[in-house]
């Protein structure tokens, strides 16, 4: 059996309601195991919502959404989400927010120390352990939300814009911190983005969506190796910007 491998089949999601909006139509997307899949389109097209649904947060309305061929049918620790809002509890330090995460499985107090030191440390932010929220920067801040989620060792990660507030310098490094833990780890990763270089830059694959309804207009192969950072100017990445800059503007493939 695949480990990590993401099947989602006709998916439908309506709004509850009498009007029944429907937010996302008839979706086809398989995330392979080990892939780095990125999904961007208008405010509005559902890519929140086809997340919360991978996820488990959000019931499908009809269609399927299946890890390693079981039903997702609720939230899971085999599916690690991170938000743009990092969700740390104020009160407590950058390891213990991740230990308090790592309570649901039942560990001791002592391996819940050790794993979110290691955490920590795959984030490169050990030295900051003891520190609270409120002594951190938005980027560590967001390390440590990673950390958290990475701790409880996911087959999927699930990210919803996790560095949309972040300054354009600390968004580059955390592109790096990502890329570098993937490339270890091999999780499956969506990435949900509003940017298209951001994109282009992280993903093997860039689903494109409609305005809402949402719906996958295209899927667009990346190949250019990595680090790509340094590939902004080059004539394929320029292509493939514009390619999906004119698919966002008129919302057809």
């Amino acid at each position: 059996m695949n480990d990590g491998l993401i099947e989602v089949r006709d998916l439908t999601i309506r709004f509850p309601g009498r009007t029944g909006a429907v937010a996302l139509s008839g979706i086809d997307l398989t995330l392979q195991p080990g892939s780095f899949t990125a999904v961007i389109g208008p405010s509005g097209c559902g890519k929140s919502t086809l997340l919360n649904a991978i996820a488990g947060f959000v019931a499908p309305s009809m269609g399927t959404i299946t890890l390693d061929s079981i039903t997702i049918d609720g939230p899971s620790p085999e599916r690690g989400v991170v938000f743009q809002q990092y969700g740390l509890f104020p009160w407590f330090s950058a390891a213990g927010n991740i230990e308090f995460a790592l309570k649901r499985f039942g560990y001791p107090k002592e391996q819940r120390r050790r794993e979110a030191f290691a955490a920590l440390e795959e984030v490169s932010l050990a030295a900051m352990a003891g520190r609270f929220p409120g002594q951190l920067s938005g980027g560590m801040k967001q390390r440590v939300a990673i950390a958290r989620t990475l701790a409880g060792r996911p087959k999927v990660l699930l990210m919803d814009e996790p560095f949309g507030a972040l300054d354009a310098q600390t968004r580059m490094n955390m592109h790096d911190l990502l890329l570098d833990i993937w490339e270890r780890r091999k999780t499956t990763v969506l990435f949900i983005t509003h940017d298209v270089d951001e994109a282009l830059i992280l993903a093997d694959v860039v689903h494109v969506m409609s305005p809402g309804p949402g719906e996958i207009i295209a899927s667009i192969d990346v190949t250019a190796p990595r680090p790509r950072a340094t590939l902004r100017d080059a004539d394929d990445f320029v292509r493939l910007r514009t390619q999906i800059l004119d698919l966002l503007r008129t919302g057809a493939s």
